[in-house]
């Protein structure tokens, strides 16, 4: 029995070459071109169709049918229909050619074909490179690349890995262990071993290998290829690993990143609109809405225009928003992800760390001094404030007010302005002083102040100070105020999580209890949306984070339905929201917080409160490990983003963001 098929282009039932050709004719003949009946009718045949149909057009009107079209046609429009008129491996062919000619070079472009193509595709791409350059494509690559990134990729070339059907299972163990001691388990790393091994062993035997990786590691390959390697060696080895675990969503991200942000990236999205149309559209559409929470297709319409978005779409083949699907292959890949969420021990770290040599009497000086007189000295401020860790400020908050008899709070309230002002502050208080403040300008009425509280397992054991902190502030307890706000389900989750309830690591809790759990989870799901609710909240608001990845690891197991998308599509509004925010913190709480991060500054203008509290509150728990999410989801660095997206803020934001700066530019920080 043969694999099903998962694209969304397949081969016309009535075809017929020479029809087709002319109607191709006729749609260019005379003045313009009817672009609608060009592009419907490329998009409904097989590339091996239309090599048929380009045959035909040269034997009936003596024409090249590519040359026509490029002559009638415009702008990116042209560039995609003349894409589909290519086979795929002289497409690859010529990506590869631009992405390596001239001066510099398209690493990930290289990267992107190498990893993720079959030996039988490696082995057509370089017959087809010869063909249309008369040039050995090792070579050129050789000539262009260097260092173990060179040496990697002449080996995916040679299109010689294991296929599926070899499994050597009494090498998975040895191969896993070789790994570690090529990297985690040594002082240098022995790039040759990960080469060999990633760049060889069948796509089945190394998915095990990773999973015994894991076990010995106690981190992910991923984790430990971006400890032990760097540079676009990096990037190819992470590629390579990427589609191992799951070609699907390896596209899916780069779609996402193709198409994000201010701009598009055409040419990355054309090519895996293309290339993929016939093999795993359906998968990567299913694996897109999995992690992005949106579908391809509306991210699609929202980024792109006219004849082109309608071309991109029929690629597309459907809207998964609209059409509800859940497929098989994207509820294996969810079990995975939480598989690996469940196992991976991940080492929490922060930026901002006790700074050495400190002196709480000498900062207190020097901060006064600062204040004092005609102006203020913001860089000084800034430079004490963002390199102490908050137990350091409190001594320095408690010297001030001994030493000089005022209040520092006070006297940097009217110093500072604005947002550098709500920073300082921010970043002076203590964290369920933070807390309570963040609380109260949220007002409750939107998910992410509360949420954002309470989803912070870390941060438990500063909020009994909280709950009474709240009450000596405002005159009533943190649950009046909720009930006072809020309504409804969204009012009994928050008051569910102001209870600060949630339970420790149950590591002795019988398996029992995860099944009835999943159980009650998996009849929730065909319950009326306030018995879906009430599941869903007695479980999501109660449990603790490493039981609930190993709930929603079954749940997937036994339904072959993912925790998120059934939030999505069963619950609305503020309820949905504090769900997803749950969910996803439980999944991967940096990952969260760089998503976070990136809503606060993506479009125009920027959500101060937001960046501001998130990143003070993260800077000495797990900025650090945010800072990678972000990258790596996002495809830029925060520091990046910061430097680009704020202005008032961003140098001391940048200071608490990488811990220590050698020189930075000075008087960026104005009111």
């Amino acid at each position: 029995m043969g694999k099903e098929f998962r694209g969304t282009i397949a081969d016309h039932p009535d075809f017929d070459a020479g029809s087709d050709a002319e109607a191709l004719y006729d749609a260019m003949k005379g003045f313009g071109s009817d672009k609608e009946a060009i592009l419907d009718l490329i998009t409904s045949r097989s590339n091996a169709e239309r090599q048929e149909i380009r045959a035909a057009y040269k034997s009936q009107f003596g024409k090249d049918l590519i040359d026509d079209l490029k002559y009638e046609l415009t702008g990116k429009f042209e560039r995609l229909i003349v894409v589909l008129m290519r086979p795929p491996a002289y497409h690859d062919a010529k990506e590869i050619k631009d992405a390596i000619k001239g001066a510099g070079t398209d690493e990930k472009c290289l990267i992107e074909i190498l990893a993720s193509r079959t030996n039988e595709q490696i082995h057509n791409l370089v017959a087809a490179y010869k063909d249309a350059y008369g040039r050995d494509l090792e070579e050129d690559v050789i000539g262009d690349t260097s260092g173990h990134f060179k040496k990697m990729l002449v080996v995916l070339l040679q299109g010689t890995r294991e296929e599926d059907d070899v499994v050597s299972e009494d090498l998975v163990e040895q191969d896993a262990q070789d790994l570690y001691d090529a990297g985690e388990a040594q002082w240098g790393t022995d790039e040759a071993k990960f080469i060999m091994l990633l760049g060889n062993r069948s796509v089945i035997h190394l998915q095990l290998v990773f999973d015994e990786y894991q076990k010995i590691a106690e981190k992910s390959i991923e984790d430990s290829i971006k400890s032990e390697l760097s540079g676009d060696f990096e990037r190819l080895m992470l590629a390579v690993v990427q589609c191992i675990r799951s070609k699907p969503m390896f596209f899916a991200k780069r779609l996402y990143k193709s198409m994000k942000g201010l701009g598009t990236a055409d040419n990355t999205l054309i090519r895996i609109m293309v290339s993929r149309s016939e093999i795993d559209m359906l998968d990567i559409r299913e694996c897109f809405r999995l992690r992005y929470e949106k579908s391809l297709y509306n991210m699609i319409q929202d980024d792109t225009s006219g004849d082109y978005k309608r071309t991109l779409l029929k690629l597309c083949g459907g809207d998964d928003d609209m059409a509800g699907e859940f497929f098989p292959e994207a509820a294996q890949i969810a079990y995975k992800m939480w598989e690996i969420s469940a196992m991976t021990k991940v080492q929490l770290r922060g930026t901002v760390r006790l700074y050495q040599n400190f002196d709480p009497a000498s900062d207190a000086q020097a901060l006064r001094k600062a204040m004092k007189g005609f102006g203020t000295d913001e860089d000084t401020i800034i430079d004490i404030v963002a390199h102490r860790s908050n137990a350091q400020r409190q001594e320095i908050r408690q010297t001030f007010k001994s030493l000089l008899g005022r209040d520092l709070l006070a006297d940097l309230k009217s110093e500072l302005s604005k947002n550098l002002q709500r920073l300082i502050l921010g970043l002076m208080m203590t964290p369920a002083e933070f807390e309570i403040k963040s609380l109260r300008n949220g007002v409750f009425t939107t998910v992410s102040t509360i949420i954002y509280l309470q989803i912070d397992y870390t941060s438990l054991y500063v909020y009994p100070y909280i709950l009474t902190f709240f009450y000596i502030a405002y005159k009533k307890s943190l649950e009046d105020a909720i009930t006072s706000d809020t309504s409804g389900h969204f009012k009994r989750i928050l008051i569910s999580l102001a209870q600060g309830a949630r339970e420790e690591d149950p590591a002795d809790m019988a398996r029992a209890l995860e099944d009835a759990q999943v159980n009650e989870l998996a009849d929730a799901c065909n319950a009326d949306p306030g018995d879906l609710e009430d599941k869903f909240m007695s479980i999501l608001c109660t449990r603790s984070f490493p039981h609930l990845r190993r709930v929603f690891q079954e749940f997937v197991r036994c339904s072959n339905k993912d925790i998120e998308q059934i939030i999505k599509k069963e619950m609305s509004g503020d309820v949905k929201n504090a769900m997803f925010a749950i969910v996803r913190s439980v999944k991967n709480q940096p990952s969260y917080f760089a998503d976070r991060l990136y809503k606060a500054m993506k479009g125009l203008g920027t959500d101060d409160r937001a960046l501001i509290r998130i990143m003070v509150s993260r800077s000495e728990i797990d900025l650090f490990n945010i800072r990678k999410e972000f990258k790596e989801t996002h495809d830029a660095s925060l520091h990046e983003f910061i430097q680009v997206e704020t202005l008032v803020v961003s140098c001391v934001l940048l200071l608490i963001h990488t811990a220590c700066i050698c020189a930075w530019v000075t008087g960026a920080i104005r009111h």
